[in-house]
């Protein structure tokens, strides 16, 4: 697939409008779907926001055929903050809940990915694939050498999710090197079933998709969960070192137009 679907449209927020409707879509995603809360979450406007929306890129995948209503357009969304620009505001979102210590001192250059989502009617359809290729492209073009973030399991009880976090962190646990950690007063041990014991089939059906599709480009996790109760989900780093991503995965997802 070397173009967009006619109907998608693929940029970056370049306005206040942009920034609102990609708000929007995380509203319904995480706020209606998935039950989460914050600071500043705005329930009367149906915008869920926080203090980092504004110095970071956000990856949008447009339909105009959606609705009549520009905040109602956008369909996946992707928030993206470089190394350097992390340097000038002082740190990562991912900070808050993972000692990114040993990241930071590889002195490769890192891009932190999060608050991914994609409107329910458009999963399982090409909207994730039209999203990684456009990440991929500006990653390859902007010379990113690891990306990382957290990513979610939906609910906070850990024992409900033991044989998923425990199968990545028997097999899909980062090298030491690139090996960040839930910060020592939040974090929570994902070795919660022996290796033998794991029914990977079983497993690998509780995963969420996003996670799944780091696993299958070489993607690697930090040691550790963290319980986010306000956005009521289990959080795990994901980390890619971009060296691990095959040329035949390189060409898929570089096909991609970008404006």
């Amino acid at each position: 697939m070397s173009e967009l679907d006619h109907k998608f449209e693929l940029r970056f927020a370049t306005c206040t409008q942009d920034m609102r409707a990609a708000q929007r879509l995380r509203y319904r995603v995480f706020v209606e779907e998935l039950g989460s809360d914050g600071a500043m979450v705005d329930h009367e406007a149906q915008l869920e926001a926080d203090k980092f929306d504004p110095v970071y890129d956000h990856l949008m995948l447009i339909d105009k055929s959606r609705s009549d209503d520009p905040l109602e357009q956008c369909v996946g969304v992707y928030r993206l903050l470089t190394g350097e620009k992390a340097v000038e505001i002082g740190g990562f979102y991912t900070e808050a809940e993972y000692d990114l210590s040993v990241l930071k001192a590889s002195g490769k250059r890192l891009l932190e990915l999060g608050r991914s989502c994609v409107a329910p009617e458009y999963r399982g359809g090409t909207a994730l694939y039209h999203m990684w290729a456009g990440l991929a492209k500006y990653v390859f073009e902007g010379g990113f050498d690891v990306l990382f973030g957290v990513a979610s399991f939906h609910g906070t009880d850990m024992t409900k999710l033991a044989e998923p976090l425990s199968l990545l962190h028997h097999r899909h646990l980062a090298p030491q090197e690139l090996r960040v950690r839930a910060t020592d007063d939040l974090f929570q041990n994902m070795d919660l079933i022996p290796e033998d014991q794991i029914d990977r089939r079983s497993a690998m059906l509780q995963v969420p998709a996003l996670i799944k599709a780091y696993l299958r480009l070489g993607g690697t996790v930090g040691e550790g969960a963290f319980i986010d109760h306000a956005f009521n989900t289990i959080d795990v780093c994901l980390i890619l070192d971009i060296a691990q991503v095959s040329p035949r995965q390189k060409d898929m997802y570089t096909r991609e137009r970008l404006r």
